[in-house]
């Protein structure tokens, strides 16, 4: 079974922590994976860096020109990534824009991903009709859990058939802006919590954008298998460096 899968069987909210590769210094990609795994994270979202990330905002957008500064590239995550799975068994997905992938070669991106141990995909531009149409057969091919955004703009009609391409989670964007932490929710998000959990999804769903601390961990989880930071830890490496780890994921929990 996918660690995907595993993971999402298990009888607790989860944790997934977004972060860049490459970011905030070119080598720090294997620590942060390791040192979150340690301090108790269920899952991990690897952030290929773009030169135009269209669903990021500027906190995000900075760390990816940061890790392209570095010279972070494709093969080189791979390269970081080759023996990752000897220190780590968390699920692991990389979260990227299509064009790099396509630049790489979707079969190939896709082998190589299940050769070092990746379990799936977050691609915020690959439609789901493209996927499905196109894509779909290669990327179970070889394994991969391929995750799609729902928004709250997104009809019920769209969302059922998302669901039923869909054999992992369902990535719950928390509103329909890029990313940034928020300190709470109000009645708009909660309202769209609740209208995605009375659509009955036979996948769950994990909240996304506007995590950052406790109470937005607290508020999205109540109606969802689990929440998604990125941004505010993006902002914990640039003010610790890859310190103090532990003291973040505390703080969420």
């Amino acid at each position: 079974m996918n660690r995907i899968n595993t993971a999402l069987e298990q009888d607790k909210k989860l944790l997934s922590i977004y972060f860049t590769a490459g970011y905030p210094s070119l080598n720090d990609t294997e620590k942060i994976i390791q040192d979150l795994e340690k301090n108790g994270v269920d899952m991990i979202e690897i952030g290929l860096p773009f030169s135009d990330p269209l669903a990021d905002g500027p906190t995000i957008q900075e760390s990816s020109t940061i890790a392209l500064k570095n010279g972070m590239t494709t093969q080189l995550l791979f390269e970081q990534l080759k023996d990752i799975r000897k220190s780590v068994n968390i699920p692991l997905i990389i979260m990227g824009y299509f064009n790099p992938m396509m630049q790489y070669g979707i079969e190939a991106f896709c082998a190589k991903c299940q050769e070092i141990g990746i379990d799936g995909l977050i691609i915020p531009d690959l439609p789901v009709n493209e996927y499905h149409e196109h894509y779909q057969e290669t990327f179970e091919k070889y394994g991969l859990i391929n995750v799609f955004l729902i928004t709250p703009q997104t009809s019920d009609k769209r969302i059922r058939f998302i669901d039923s391409v869909s054999n992992g989670f369902i990535y719950m964007v928390s509103s329909a802006s890029t990313t940034g932490a928020k300190s709470t929710f109000g009645d708009t998000q909660q309202q769209y919590f609740e209208r995605i959990e009375a659509l009955g999804l036979k996948n769950q769903q994990i909240v996304g954008f506007g995590i950052s601390n406790n109470e937005t961990f607290t508020q999205a989880t109540k109606t969802t298998k689990g929440a998604i930071i990125g941004s505010a830890f993006i902002k914990h490496l640039t003010k610790n460096g890859t310190d103090n780890i532990g003291d973040f994921v505390k703080s969420i929990r």
